[in-house]
């Protein structure tokens, strides 16, 4: 088993994409894939689409990666975290890579993949901290839940099945309680600028004799 896991982690390092280079830039004629082994060249030509992926979590940024398309196999460079390349702005690199390829004629594509999947209950938001995301008093919570849809989920946890039976907690989806965060403020920036822009003028007929 030893022997077999070491084998497979070999097999994933030495697989594993550690840069991509566009020679020469301005009018690249070919990519230059370096795995930690060894380095395979791509012809331009063979290139068909280049796709800029970036993961968010809750509106922050958790990687990203460049994934070349070719006709017959499909390559993924996803830096490090403590990486450059994971600290540039996805559009910027979007642009980028859409001039050097331009004259090439090669398809640049940027992608957003939200992360929805949040482990139930342990990554699901108490009451407490769902009102204080929401700037609201911690009693309105379950009715903007269910109004705007966010999913809930009421569970015992295991230290108050021992010693407190009775005693259950809600906890709600991060990834949608998120986006009514959004939505709230949204609305209330509106609001004042609403009131501002509705503020009343002098009424019809109201004319003030200035003799």
């Amino acid at each position: 088993m030893v022997v077999l896991a070491a084998a497979m982690l070999f097999a994933t390092v030495s697989l594993t994409v550690r840069w991509v280079e566009l020679r020469p830039l301005g009018i690249p004629a070919q990519v230059v894939i370096a795995r930690f082994l060894r380095s395979s060249t791509m012809a331009m030509a063979d290139l068909q689409r280049v796709v800029v992926i970036e993961r968010l979590s809750l509106g922050q940024r958790r990687s990203i990666k460049v994934v070349l398309h070719t006709g017959s196999e499909t390559v993924e460079c996803e830096p490090a975290t403590s990486a450059p390349l994971s600290r540039v702005d996805a559009q910027a690199l979007t642009d980028w890579l859409s001039e050097q390829l331009g004259q090439a004629q090669v398809a640049v594509e940027r992608q957003t993949e939200v992360k929805r999947d949040f482990l139930r209950p342990d990554e699901w938001w108490a009451p407490s901290h769902t009102a204080e995301l929401w700037s609201v008093p911690v009693d309105e919570v379950d009715g903007i839940a269910a109004q705007r849809g966010v999913e809930s989920y009421r569970y015992t946890p295991r230290a108050n099945a021992m010693y407190s039976p009775g005693t259950s907690v809600t906890v709600y989806d991060p990834g949608r309680a998120y986006e009514v965060a959004e939505e709230l403020r949204a609305e209330r920036a509106v609001g004042p600028a609403a009131d501002n822009t509705a503020a009343p003028g002098p009424a019809e007929g109201d004319v003030t004799d200035s003799r």
